[in-house]
């Protein structure tokens, strides 16, 4: 099953228990555009290089389109358009005032040169410049991007239509960008961790947690689960993994991973295979690294009770419907991840008011929408009797389907 029919399937099982007819369902789906373009440019060496890019803008009846950009040679039209479709969802769960896209390049980013990676950032914003913006689309990090990129995002984005940082977030500090960016997905995932142990009765400090993917959400996340008192037993990356049963020195390990690079050789606890992080004893399994890690073969041997879906997509149905089977609460993607776009619109709004907030007022209204938003979707689970990726898009479906018909065709 592709990303994309995975996301259909979620939007469906949702869509049935709403009675939403078949021309809504297809209106909701729809993509409102799809962008895909040619990058050529010039390497180091001289040569020419092509490389294929895409964004796809899905749905904008609650507010001008948002999502991230990722570089990486596994991307296609078919994934950009499942996380464009995903990002409808996620805006309208945490409630900020945007619709969902998604944006992409089919490059290896390890085999550019800094040089060679501005140049195909910059033409990637000659081919869609006029597609995005404040008003219309906004871009943002993703796997494989950063805040340099952003930065040469917003710099090419004005040689067209001026001065306007809104334009893309995620941004440096040093240009625009907002204090608390880096970290927001991350502590989102914490956050809503932690309330979902909350509902659990379950306190941090008796709680065990693996994570598999230590990248900037994995590490932020492990960061803050550890000051809550979360005992993390396991931890992954793509060049290995670390078990201590005892729980991981966290600080001792971002310090490591920050020298070396990963989480290998790492002498506080003991080497695993990396797989072997999803299905290791703890109470919560955090995925945070890519999508379909979670599937038919390996969901039964899943002995977390709670997993909170860190990464985008990865999960894949059939093991979300043994996850159902075997009591398991997951924490859906369109919740759990949300607290990265939210503080995106943090930095949209404040770019716009050209007013900056403090690290404290981000981190708080952050926490605020995070807690507010898993209580919406707890809430609808209850009353339903449905598991939280339903409740999550009943109520991302609800609020973008009422915009749709408000506004008018």
């Amino acid at each position: 099953m592709t990303a994309y029919a995975a996301t259909v399937r979620y939007f469906n099982e949702a869509a049935d228990l709403m009675g939403l007819s078949q021309n809504m369902r297809t209106l909701l789906l729809t993509p409102q555009r799809e962008v895909k373009c040619q990058i050529a440019v010039q390497k180091d060496d001289g040569q020419i290089a092509t490389y294929i890019g895409y964004r796809m803008q899905h749905d904008s009846a609650r507010g001008p389109m948002k999502g991230g950009l990722r570089f990486d040679p596994a991307v296609d039209a078919d994934e950009v358009l499942a996380l464009a479709t995903l990002m409808t969802w996620k805006t309208a769960v945490v409630n900020i005032p945007y619709g969902g896209a998604k944006g992409g390049i089919a490059v290896d980013v390890k085999s550019l040169s800094q040089a060679e990676l501005e140049r195909v950032t910059r033409g990637f914003v000659d081919a869609i410049h006029d597609v995005i913006g404040p008003d219309k689309d906004i871009p943002a990090p993703d796997m494989g991007t950063n805040a340099q990129v952003m930065a040469w995002i917003m710099s090419q984005y004005q040689k067209y239509h001026g001065f306007n940082p809104a334009c893309v977030t995620g941004k440096p500090v040093e240009l625009h960008g907002a204090d608390g960016r880096e970290e927001a997905t991350g502590r989102g995932v914490a956050t809503v961790s932690l309330a979902l142990l909350k509902k659990e009765r379950r306190p941090p400090e008796q709680t065990t947690a693996a994570i598999q993917g230590f990248g900037n959400v994995g590490t932020y996340t492990a960061e803050f689960l550890h000051e809550a008192g979360v005992k993390i037993r396991g931890v992954s990356d793509a060049y290995g993994a670390v078990w201590n049963e005892e729980g991981l020195d966290i600080p001792a390990l971002l310090a490591h991973s920050r020298e070396t690079g990963g989480v290998k050789d790492f002498n506080g606890g003991d080497s695993l295979e990396g797989g072997a992080v999803l299905t290791s004893d703890v109470d919560l399994l955090i995925p945070a690294a890519i999508g379909g890690v979670l599937t038919a073969e390996n969901a039964g041997d899943v002995r977390a009770r709670y997993i909170v879906e860190a990464a985008n997509n990865p999960t894949r149905p059939e093991a979300d419907e043994i996850f159902h089977r075997n009591g398991v609460q997951v924490v859906p993607d369109i919740l759990a991840n949300a607290g990265g776009v939210t503080v995106s619109y943090f930095e949209w709004v404040q770019n716009r008011q050209h007013f900056k907030w403090d690290k404290s007022r981000v981190r708080s209204e952050l926490d605020k929408i995070m807690n507010a938003s898993f209580e919406a979707v707890w809430e609808r689970a209850t009353a339903k009797k449905v598991p939280l990726r339903t409740a999550a898009y009943l109520v991302g479906i609800g609020r973008v389907g009422r915009a749709t018909v408000l506004a008018g065709i």
